[in-house]
Formats: structure tokens, sequence, C-alpha cells
């Protein structure tokens, strides 16, 4: 890709200065039209070392709101962000709807500095790569237009460069030994730029090549391609809706057909499971024992664990949650209750939230619900598409799957109870003054929904209990068992991550 690019593009700075008057109000206002709309936008520049990064940003935001935009400069992992997933430290810089995010360099470093500099196996650079495509294309789908520019320069130009800023006082602190070990390293990184080009220039989030070696050619290209992007996208997004809408018409196949049809894992569970309080109290002890010797082990060997809760209201979740953390040093686990999305959380893609409280090395983090509330409350109460929840089994699959390559060992339970059970749950505690703040008409109102609840949750199962992330069904109409064997299961799990 980068060997047809002719890099002898040029302009007059007369000639720039009577585009860029034509081009700059123009892109002051499509930055108000897409904070109207609603339209988040990630501005990406990567490229050779002293390509003008810096002043190609600095130009590009010039006609901008400052309030509208944020600029990140994307340097080496600090010791925070490496004890996090890859992509942890850009999935919590992403912009909420209507704002710009530019980045100085990218989640793209890992696959071109770092690969550089320390050599990493095929297999970790092919896992970086498809973590980088399912990043970008889960908040393309959501609607955030992702513009990618890769500034071009020839290594004679780099060196020419490197050189300017060395011998002015106010530039000589830019240019670091590491600078000038790239520049002699242009040829090794000449194919490796080339082979992330291609392996990364997707319809969703398409490169855009900037031939960088005159300024005012370049300011001027990447400001047309990010107003032509940006415009196309804003006269897309009606559409879109309509498209949506039109997509979410009923099936031909009739209803009951498609019943007679389901495949079901809810309709096998064993409800009948139980424990005497005897044996739960000898059992108890002895696991939160373990969990309390695993617990210490997973921090030294900075094991990091994420638990993931989800079942019926009043499945139990919460005593389980009291069993699981009473053994534990507070200091090592957090337990984040999830409810519906506030207004900030909204304006991000779902996922979002999530991400932002992923676990450290060695820490633990306790979900009470989940990011599945997309496939089930969300998909039910149409509190999204039907394309969206759709969408959401492969977005979250590939998320669990990023945790896992990471080393996280992700635990996800889902706490059955048959109706008569949660209703008698439920009439317990409207009845005891202590516990009746747990019921509200929303819970009553759910049970009426039960029965496409269950489709929900069974299709939930079957299209997101993987290998790196299985669902375990626990059986809980005996609160006893179920805390039971939720404590095993993540004893046993890290006895073998230990």
């Amino acid at each position: 890709m980068l060997g047809e690019v002719d890099l002898n593009k040029n302009l007059s700075k007369k000639e720039y200065k009577e585009m860029m008057d034509v081009l700059a109000p123009k892109f002051s206002a499509l930055q108000r039209e897409a904070r109207k709309k609603g339209l988040p936008v990630m501005i990406v520049f990567e490229g050779w070392g002293a390509s003008g990064k810096g002043t190609l940003i600095n130009r590009l935001i010039q006609p901008l709101d400052p309030r509208g935009f944020k600029v990140f400069t994307v340097q080496e992992e600090n010791e925070e962000e490496r004890m996090h997933p890859f992509l942890w430290r850009f999935w919590t810089k992403t912009p909420q709807k209507g704002r710009i995010h530019i980045f100085d360099r990218s989640w793209y470093r890992r696959v071109i500095t770092e690969q550089m500099d320390q050599p990493m196996s095929q297999k970790k650079l092919a896992s970086s790569y498809q973590q980088i495509l399912s990043f970008e294309e889960q908040l393309a789908a959501d609607g955030t237009l992702i513009i990618k520019f890769f500034l071009h320069i020839s290594a004679d130009e780099q060196e020419k460069r490197l050189k300017k800023l060395e011998r002015s006082p106010e530039t000589k602190w830019r240019v670091t030994k590491a600078d000038w070990k790239h520049f002699k390293q242009y040829k090794g990184y000449f194919p490796m730029y080339d082979y992330m080009l291609e392996q990364t220039d997707m319809a969703w989030a398409p490169w855009h090549v900037i031939e960088a070696m005159d300024r005012e050619y370049a300011a001027l290209k990447v400001m047309a391609v990010a107003a032509k992007m940006m415009e196309e996208r804003l006269r897309k997004m009606d559409r879109v809706k309509q498209s949506e809408k039109e997509a979410e018409k009923a099936s031909d196949v009739p209803l009951d057909f498609q019943e007679t049809v389901r495949t079901s894992v809810l309709d096998g569970v064993d409800m009948s499971l139980s424990m005497t309080k005897e044996a739960y109290k000898k059992r108890l002890a002895q696991l939160q024992d373990e969990l309390m010797r695993l617990h210490n082990e997973m921090y030294l060997k900075r094991i990091p664990v994420v638990v993931a809760l989800e079942g019926w209201d009043a499945a139990g979740k919460g005593g389980a949650i009291k069993r699981l953390t009473e053994p534990l040093d507070p200091r090592g686990y957090e337990v984040v209750p999830t409810a519906a999305p506030n207004d900030i959380e909204k304006a991000h893609h779902y996922l979002w939230r999530f991400w932002k409280e992923m676990p450290k090395d060695g820490h633990m983090t306790i979900f009470d619900r989940t990011w599945y509330g997309r496939v089930m409350v969300e998909r039910i109460e149409g509190f999204c598409s039907q394309n969206e929840w759709r969408r959401a089994y492969r977005e979250i699959n590939q998320m669990e799957q990023n945790l896992t390559d990471h080393g996280v060992v992700v635990l996800k339970f889902w706490l059955q109870i048959d109706k008569d059970e949660q209703e008698r749950r439920f009439k317990e505690r409207m009845e005891d003054p202590e516990k009746q703040w747990k019921i509200t008409d929303e819970d009553w109102r759910n049970r009426g929904k039960w029965d496409e609840y269950v489709k929900a949750v069974d299709e939930m199962i079957l299209r997101t209990s993987t290998t790196c992330a299985p669902w375990t069904i626990v059986e809980a109409n005996s609160k006893y068992y179920a805390r039971i064997k939720i404590l095993e299961t993540v004893v046993r799990a890290l006895k073998k991550r230990v």
C-alpha cells in the first residue's frame, strides 16, 4: 500500500489559505451538527516519527469548539494500564454521543512500536489484531464514526525533520534516542506498517494515507477527509433509522411453529436439588476458608477475576454475593451493582460502563447483573433495536475473549428458580418490613413477561456459553444449594488457575 503512494503532493500557501477559508467554516458547522444529532467521532493519527501528527492535529482543531473535543496522546503503557486488558485504556476513552475524540497514536502502537522493540509471538500478534478489529467494528456498529489517518513521509524527510527539531532549543526535547533508533529501523518498519494497513483497512474504519511531505497539503487533506466522512455519516443517520425499523418487521414463520422448534436450556434444569442447613453450614465454612487462601494467592500471582451474576428477580444473587465476599480482603475486590444506565452511560457504547469496571491484575470484580441486560431486559422492553441486541451476542463474546486473552478468569452464573418459587419469595419480602425495599412494582410487572424472558435467557446461554467463558446454571430454588454451587465453582476455577 505505502509503496505506491506519490509523496510529491504539495500546495502553495496561497492555495492552502483559499481552500481553508472555505473548508474550515464547513468543518466547524459539521461539528455543531454532529453534536446536535449525537454522532460520536474518533479520529486516529498514526504514522512515522516526525511526520507532523501534532501539527496536523493542531490545524484540524482550530475551527472547532474546544468544548466539543478532546485530544489524547498515547504513550507506552503505564503500570496501571499494563494491569488491565490491552484495550481497557482505549474503551475508557471512547467518546460519548456528539463529541469528538482525537488520538495522537492509538491502539495500533502495540502492533507496531511495541512489536518492533519487544517482538511478540505470532499468536499474540494475531490476537492483538483481532482485538483491534472487533473493538473498531463494535464501536462503528453502534454508530461511532472512526476516521484513521496514516501520515507518510520518506526516510530522508524523516531524518531532515529530526535534525531540524534538534537544532532548535525550543524543540530539541522532543527528539529522543528512541526516535533516532526508529529512524534507523525505517526499512524494518515499512513492511510492518504496510501489513497493519492491509489487515485493518475495513469498510467500517478505513485508513486514509496522508502524503505528509508538504504540511499545507497534508493539513488540507486531513480536514477535507474528516469533513467528507462526517457529512456523509450525518446524511446517512436518518436513512439508517428507517432501515432498522423495516428490518424489525415480524417474521413470516408462524409463532406457534417457532415455539415448537425452539432450543431450550432452562427446561432441563433439575429444580429439586437442595441441601440441608447443617450440610450447608459445614460446607460453607470449608469453602470460605479455601477461598480466603486462594484470594491471597490470586493477588500475589496477579490473577484478575470477573464474577458475573445473572438470574431471575429474587433468585438469591445478593445472598450469594455476601457469602462469596465474606472471607475476602475488601481491598482486593469490588462489587458492582448494575442498574438502568444513566444519561452519560446511554451516550456511550453499552459496553463502555462495564469496561470501566474491569479489575486490574490480582483483583476480583463481582457484577450483580451485567452486560447481558442488552439481550434480556433491553431486548424485551424495547430499549434497543432488534439489530442491536442480535449483534450483542458476538460483541459480548468478543469482549469476554479479550478479557481471557489477558488472563482474566471469567465466571458467569445464571441463577434459576421456577415461577412458583419466585412468587413465594416476592410475597415473603412484602410481608417482612426489613425486606420490603427489595420488592417493587417493576418486579411484579416483569413476572407477566416470564415466558418472553425464558426465551431470551435460553438464547443468551446458547449463544454466549463459550470455551473461554462458559455459563454455569445454578439450581437456585434452594438458596443453600445455590450458594454452595457458586462457591465451589469459584474455588475450583481459582485452584485451576493458581
